[in-house]
């Protein structure tokens, strides 16, 4: 609920949501840090990525994971972590990790790796029987271009293999995949994915401030964003509603539009 009820304020879900999900990226937060973001707005948080192999260093691991769980946040493992097991052979010690922390969810993805695409779907296949499943599509490799079209198909097909949302990559920089290297938005790109792939199960992963402002513009108060830094979750929200400066009169009526400043 609201501290203040604003008229002319976009409709969002709320938890359990299925659209406007936000997902956050934990580099390594203490448990003190994850119960403070937890508590202070765990209502607007849908996911927490414990991020790249991150997980792997993190003492009290489960400690935190339960710590997020009471907050109705569900939580997953860096796809990095998962290709680090892949490639090593070692899957089922990912999965004994995966059960051993009580996770629901479980994150695919192939940007470190070469790993053909059927193979990935046959995990996301696999996974999908016990786990909510996120497939992350596109290449870490700063300046590696990847057709839209093929985008397209890749997320076409994860999502039909069971994956519940198709992650556009972008990294935690924001400086790849969807974006030019100076974190400007592809917008040609963007547009046409999401002319194709339905909107509802995207989850475009948007770090920086900017980069939220134009999901926010273009596609609504509900669009899905994923890897916003854990001190940003609130800021995300008023960037979502209309109540900061850069998506201030989005929701307003006309008459009142003309007193917003330019």
């Amino acid at each position: 609920m609201n501290n203040i009820a604003l008229k002319f304020m976009p409709s969002r879900e709320e938890k359990p949501r299925k659209k406007g999900v936000a997902m956050i990226m934990d580099k390594g937060l203490n448990c003190y840090e994850a119960e403070g973001m937890a508590e202070t707005a765990g209502h607007l948080i849908d996911f927490v990525k414990l991020g790249f192999g991150t997980s792997v260093f993190t003492n009290s691991l489960k400690k935190k994971v339960d710590i997020y769980h009471s907050h109705d946040i569900k939580v997953y493992l860096g796809g990095t972590l998962l290709e680090a097991c892949f490639i090593r052979g070692q899957i089922s010690d990912y999965e004994k990790l995966v059960e051993k922390l009580g996770l629901k969810a479980v994150e695919i993805s192939d940007g470190s790796m070469i790993m053909s695409h059927d193979e990935k779907c046959e995990l996301i296949s696999h996974f999908s029987k016990k786990y909510q499943v996120l497939s992350e599509v596109g290449s870490k490799v700063a300046g590696k271009e990847i057709p839209t079209s093929e985008w397209i198909n890749m997320m076409s097909k994860e999502l039909s293999a069971g994956s519940s949302y198709a992650i556009a990559e972008a990294r935690e920089a924001g400086n790849t995949g969807i974006y030019n290297k100076d974190g400007s938005v592809n917008e040609s790109m963007i547009r046409e994915i999401a002319n194709v792939v339905p909107l509802e199960k995207i989850m475009w992963e948007a770090p920086q401030k900017a980069q939220q402002v134009w999901f926010v513009k273009n596609f609504g108060a509900e669009v899905n964003l994923g890897n916003i830094p854990s001190n940003e979750v609130i800021a995300l929200e008023t960037i979502r509603c209309g109540l900061r400066g850069d998506t201030f009169g989005v929701y307003l009526p006309e008459e009142l539009k003309a007193k917003v400043q330019k």
